[in-house]
């Protein structure tokens, strides 16, 4: 028997659990399918949490638990003899999160198994349709993940059977089999090849909690990193030793390229793990095929530069699960309008990623340079980083992922689109991201302007689509907050007409909640 679902999910990585748990949480039934056996442990190369992503896990109830498994981190050393000083984000998180990738998936696991999402572990996907109505996903499942049916043509203790959904969504990696699937291209080029990856003890502290350089040739690159726990993630490159991926890697090799980039090894010992990879800068044309969308590395690939893959994943997922829930909900005023708002997805992360790569590869190429003019402009740029502090907080801004902002229609307020902060409100919840919670639109009005929740009194109902708080700051402003916690609209002064517009267009009037 075809098991049949709302939503089918390909890959059980940061992006697949979060898109997974959040449609889930929300009352859509998901079938999430993984090709590995089961996830597995501290084989992974992120390391990093921006402090984006963080309220974004915070609007879910997991950034505190997150944030207590890892080290935050407030300032960091960067090439050239620069350093970046994060308390200055304007964010509940200023700070880098260094955290293992698998303690963001052991989270994301969780809440998606809490919220209801039927796993599919050791399952591969080998073929996918598509019509008006729905998608088909054929599987070769092992044994023990479902209940066999016909089973013809399977390897021995493994069975075929399709899969059913209205959507389906490929987070299944840079080797994506749902982007091959669909036949789009994935156009672009490796980055930087040998880079060497390990995690190790140290007999001495380094001088900052995240240590990065290179030599003064730019033919030698080391990273080091604390988890806070006694581990450290040790990242190096050498333009002499280009190895292909499968070449063995050896803690000498790291100790030596650490050397001479940084100046000392810090007595690098106990690897509990040493990786050799390369990585490319990639990108898809379109993030939306039909009813199928791809997310997280599966759309895009980049270097490692700057921590942004899986934070840029992550984001994708959360743009993207509460649109397809208000459609599968009914929500979105109707199957055209619906259209609309799902293709918003590609319109609104495609360039985000794009900007990802242009930014990694920039950082990349620029610490890994052999030209003398390219070290004194990163040299200049890393000192202009650290000291002005205009030019600090755009860096900022960036790298963290608080400073992205989506397209507005022309003659919108300038707020819209843009991500809103974590603002304090009157009573419970006491903050923005707290009454995110809910998966709902928030709507913020003026403290004690109850003509603002009486113009939206349809759809602020117990029951309808959008939650009312009241701001606890003397502000007149109205905003209406999406669910991934961008600004849908806004107003400097009570506006009953504007939001009984603004609502409409969103799908949030009584008639669609």
């Amino acid at each position: 028997m075809a098991v049949v679902a709302d939503v089918i999910v390909v890959g059980a990585g940061p992006s697949g659990l979060l898109l997974a748990g959040d449609l889930a949480a929300a009352g859509h039934s998901v079938t999430l399918v993984e090709r590995r056996a089961e996830r597995v442990g501290n084989l992974t190369r992120a390391l990093v949490v921006h402090a984006r992503t963080l309220e974004l896990l915070d609007a879910r109830g997991l950034a505190d638990e997150l944030v207590a498994c890892g080290n935050p981190v407030r300032k960091a050393r960067l090439p050239a003899g620069g350093s970046l000083d994060l308390s200055r984000l304007r964010s509940r998180f200023p700070f880098i999160l260094v955290v293992g990738q698998y303690e963001v998936e052991r989270l994301l696991e969780r809440r998606a198994r809490e919220a209801g999402v039927g796993f599919l572990y050791g399952t591969e996907v080998t073929g996918l349709r598509q019509d008006a109505d729905g998608v088909e996903v054929d599987v070769d499942a092992a044994a023990d993940a479902a209940e066999p049916d016909e089973g013809a043509g399977a390897r021995p203790g493994r069975h075929r059977r399709t899969l059913l959904a209205s959507y389906a969504v490929g987070a299944d990696g840079a080797s994506s089999i749902v982007r091959r699937t669909l036949g789009l291209p994935f156009p672009g080029s490796a980055v930087i090849s040998s880079m060497v990856l390990a995690d190790v003890r140290l007999a001495e502290e380094p001088p900052a909690p995240i240590l990065a350089d290179a030599d003064a040739e730019g033919g030698t690159f080391a990273l080091i990193a604390t988890f806070g726990d006694g581990w450290y993630r040790v990242m190096s490159w050498s333009r002499d030793r280009q190895l292909p991926d499968s070449a063995p890697a050896g803690l000498d090799e790291v100790r030596e390229n650490a050397r001479r980039a940084l100046g000392s090894d810090y007595g690098m010992h106990s690897p509990r793990w040493i990786s050799r990879f390369h990585s490319d800068e990639r990108q898809v044309p379109h993030y939306r095929v039909g009813r199928v969308f791809l997310a997280g590395d599966a759309a895009h690939v980049h270097s490692p530069a700057g921590g942004l893959g899986m934070n840029t994943g992550l984001q994708d997922s959360a743009n993207l699960s509460w649109k397809l829930s208000a459609v599968l909900g009914g929500r979105a005023g109707g199957r055209v309008l619906g259209d609309a708002l799902l293709d918003t997805y590609d319109s609104e992360r495609h360039p985000v990623g794009a900007a990802a790569l242009r930014a990694s590869g920039t950082l990349i190429r620029l610490a890994l340079t052999g030209s003398r003019p390219l070290r004194g402009l990163l040299t200049a740029g890393a000192r202009l980083v650290a000291h002005a502090h205009p030019v600090t907080d755009r860096a900022l801004t960036r790298v963290s992922g608080i400073g992205i902002a989506y397209p507005a229609p022309r003659g919108a307020h300038p707020l819209t689109g843009r991500r809103a902060p974590d603002l304090v409100l009157r009573g419970t919840p006491g903050r923005l991201y707290e009454a995110l919670r809910a998966g709902r639109f928030v709507l913020v009005g003026p403290a004690g302007n109850a003509a603002v929740r009486e113009s939206a009194r349809e759809s602020v109902r117990p029951d309808g689509p959008v939650l009312y708080a009241e701001s606890a700051r003397n502000s007149h402003r109205t905003l209406l907050i999406r669910p991934d916690g961008h600004i849908a609209w806004a107003s400097n002064h009570p506006d009953p007409s504007g939001l009984r517009r603004a609502l409409t267009e969103w799908g949030l009037a009584g008639s669609h909640s």
